[in-house]
């Protein structure tokens, strides 16, 4: 069974709500053989991160940089997973008040040294999240998932 992680720092509603309809996606019906672990950015692990066969990342943009506890989060696990996770899929999902390029240009940096391979184009929101964006949320949380379905 493949494992996805999500690894997430949603600390207002906004943020939150993006997470719930991307769990409500790696559940879509056809989706199988695909555990979801869902990790706090501040607990969670290298050994979750070396489990798992790829990633899906929550954040929101905090004054153009990524969350502080997604930062840590990284810092804790790089040289451990730094050749072990090379070439594994991920995603993003980030909230802002006003721009998150900063934030996603962070992440990316990051994940481009850790050798991980952008799944999905990261799901950018500004505001509330509408329809539309729990849609994009959805939609990418049931790609990712769909990604790591074993083949047959």
């Amino acid at each position: 069974m493949a494992r996805l992680l999500i690894v997430h720092h949603t600390p207002s509603p906004a943020c939150h709500t993006m997470l719930e309809a991307v769990m409500e996606g790696t559940g879509a019906d056809g989706i199988d053989d695909v555990e979801v672990v869902v990790r706090p950015a501040l607990t969670a692990t290298a050994t979750d991160v070396l489990e798992a066969d790829g990633y899906l990342l929550g954040t929101p943009a905090n004054l153009g940089y990524m969350s502080g506890a997604l930062k840590h989060f990284f810092d804790q696990i790089y040289y451990q997973c730094l050749d072990a996770t090379a070439a594994r899929p991920y995603g993003l999902f980030v909230h802002g008040q006003n721009d998150t390029d900063g934030a996603v240009a962070a992440v990316e940096k990051v994940a481009t040294g850790l050798q991980w391979q952008l799944a999905q184009m990261p799901v950018q929101v500004i505001g509330d999240p509408d329809a539309v964006a729990r849609e994009a949320c959805w939609e990418l949380g049931a790609a990712l998932a769909a990604g790591l379905m074993p083949t047959t």
